[in-house]
C-alpha cells in the first residue's frame, strides 16, 4: 500500500540541450521551450489535484528555474525550495561543452551511449585548460559546498553520481518524505536517474536504458521503507513522453539534429 508520495523532475530544457551539448556543471539557462514545459508540467501537477510540500533542486540555475515556474504554475510560491550541489547533473568532465552528435562521428556512437548512460564508466576528466574550467570552479556557489572546493569531482560516472547523492537523500531528504510531506526534486537527467537506480533497485545494466525527457514529472509511490509499491509514472501525454524519450535517445547519434 502506497504511504508517501514523491515527484522526480528532470528540468526543463536547457539552452545547451537545445544545441545538442553536453552542459553539465556548467550554468545554463531554460530555453523558452523548457520555460513552457515547467509552467506545462505544474499546470498538469495542480490539475491533478497534487499538492507539494516541500521541494529540493541542485544549485544550478535550470533546475531552481525550473522548480520556481512548477510552483508558480500550481499556486505553491511560498513552499519551502533547499538547494544542494550534491542534486546537480553529472559531471561530465572534458566533454563538457562539447556536441554529442560530433562526439557520435568521431568517437563511435557506442562510445558516446556508454559516457552518456552507463553506470560505471567515467569520461575523461576536466583540466584547467578547459575552456569552461574557471566558469565552473571560480563560480561562488561551489564555495558554498559541503566539501572543499578542491575536492569537488573533476568528472563522473552515474556511480559516482549515487555516491555523492545518497548522503544528502539519506539525511535530508529521507526525513522530509518520512514526516508525510510531499517532496519534489527538480534535479537534472542524472541525478534522477541515479535516484530511480537506488529506489527501485535498477541493474548496472538495465539503468543504461532509463531515459527521462525533460519537464515530465514521475511520481513514484512509496512504502514506509521507500520502496516503490507500483511501476514510475510519467505523467502527461503518452504519446508525446515516448516522442520525448526518443529525441533524448537520438541525441548521441551521428544524425542527430540540433532542434
Amino acid at each position: 500500500m502506497s504511504k508517501y508520495k514523491l515527484f522526480l523532475l528532470r528540468h526543463g530544457e536547457g539552452a545547451w540541450n537545445k544545441e545538442n551539448r553536453f552542459c553539465s556543471w556548467v550554468d545554463q539557462k531554460l530555453s523558452e521551450n523548457g520555460v513552457v514545459e515547467a509552467q506545462e508540467c505544474g499546470r498538469l501537477l495542480k490539475e491533478n489535484g497534487y499538492q507539494l510540500d516541500q521541494v529540493f533542486t541542485s544549485i544550478l540555475s535550470r533546475s531552481i528555474h525550473t522548480a520556481w515556474l512548477v510552483l508558480e504554475a500550481m499556486g505553491h510560491e511560498w513552499v519551502p525550495v533547499t538547494k544542494s550541489w550534491r542534486l546537480n547533473e553529472r559531471h561530465y568532465g572534458a566533454l563538457i561543452g562539447l556536441n554529442r552528435a560530433e562526439m557520435a562521428l568521431n568517437h563511435g556512437e557506442e562510445q558516446v551511449k556508454l559516457w552518456r548512460r552507463s553506470y560505471d564508466i567515467t569520461p575523461p576528466p576536466i583540466h584547467e585548460s578547459h575552456p569552461y574550467y574557471a566558469e565552473i570552479y571560480n563560480d561562488r556557489r561551489y564555495s558554498t559546498c559541503d566539501v572543499p572546493k578542491e575536492e569537488l569531482p573533476k568528472t563522473e560516472s552515474l556511480k559516482e553520481v549515487l555516491d555523492r547523492l545518497l548522503p544528502y537523500w539519506n539525511d535530508v531528504i529521507v526525513p522530509v518524505i518520512k514526516s508525510g510531506q510531499t517532496v519534489l526534486i527538480s534535479a537534472h537527467g542524472n541525478s534522477c536517474r541515479a535516484l530511480l537506480k537506488h529506489l527501485e533497485a535498477i541493474s548496472e545494466t538495465d539503468i543504461v536504458n532509463v531515459t527521462l525527457p525533460t519537464g515530465v514529472p514521475v511520481l513514484l509511490e512509496l512504502d514506509e521503507d521507500l520502496r516503490p509499491v507500483k511501476p514510475r509514472q510519467l505523467l502527461g501525454d503518452q504519446a508525446k513522453i515516448q516522442a520525448a524519450i526518443k529525441k533524448v535517445e537520438d541525441q548521441g547519434k551521428v544524425n542527430a539534429q540540433n532542434k
